[in-house]
């Protein structure tokens, strides 16, 4: 499990626990537990737009539909992913090639945003 798949566990169990968290700051709390306080790493923006862009849809179990993200393009790339898996569940097993079926042919590299998703999915965290 990558780190950005252990953040996103994270901030979902804290969403959970304690629901005075918005989902941006269950992110960032959890960033700093895995990463140095306001490292490169804990900053990312790409991993914790996609988790963000779940969340906004309603799709993050714990969390109400609500505007927690700017970003379209990694939110769109999270959600397309979910739909993915939902047809072939076997993509769970291989982040690369659910990026390949997301991106659709276009050349783009990964940035994490996969392991966002299939945390989710392999921790039941997702409707």
């Amino acid at each position: 499990m990558s780190k950005y798949s252990e953040i996103a566990v994270k901030a979902v169990e804290l969403l959970i626990s304690n629901d005075e968290y918005r989902p941006r700051e269950a992110w960032d709390i959890a960033a700093t537990e895995i990463f140095v306080l306001n490292s490169w790493g804990s900053q990312k923006g790409c991993p914790r737009s996609a988790f963000l862009g779940l969340c906004e849809e309603g799709l993050v179990k714990g969390v109400a539909s609500g505007r927690y993200t700017t970003s379209i393009k990694n939110k769109t790339y999270a959600v397309k992913a979910l739909e993915i898996l939902k047809e072939n569940p076997s993509l769970v097993e291989d982040r690369n090639k659910l990026w390949q079926f997301v991106m659709a042919g276009e050349y783009k590299s990964h940035n994490s945003q996969m392991d966002v998703v299939i945390a989710l999915v392999k921790n039941n965290l997702i409707f």
